[in-house]
């Protein structure tokens, strides 16, 4: 994950609130305006993106990526299983990085 000054620094970016783990605020991307929630406590770095009337398009999810973590490392939305789905707004996709491990990838011919 990018340090904070690099990420506050990133003109798309306005940060409303941090604590010791993280934060929250706004992103504008492709004229739109998302709010996020970061962290990187846990042993993981999480950023969720939210809008108010639908979940955030794949290039705004690139985009924000783009902000919050460097080109060289590998990011994922995950699935889980249902029996742990948490829905607390209908409209926020969430990009995960375990921090002691490597993401686990398809070899890039099948991608």
């Amino acid at each position: 994950m990018r340090r904070m000054d690099e990420v506050k620094a990133d003109p798309r970016v306005i940060l409303d609130a941090r604590r010791g783990d993280g934060g929250c605020g706004w992103v504008t991307v492709h004229g739109r305006t998302m709010r996020v929630v970061f962290s990187w406590g846990g042993g993981w770095d999480h950023v969720s993106v939210s809008l108010g009337s639908r979940c955030p398009t794949w290039e705004e999810m690139c985009a924000v990526k783009s902000i919050f973590f460097r080109p060289d490392e590998c990011c994922v939305e995950y699935h889980p299983p249902e029996s742990r789905y948490v829905n607390i707004h209908p409209y926020c996709l969430h990009i995960w990085r375990p921090q002691d491990k490597e993401i686990l990838q398809p070899p890039i011919w099948m991608v």
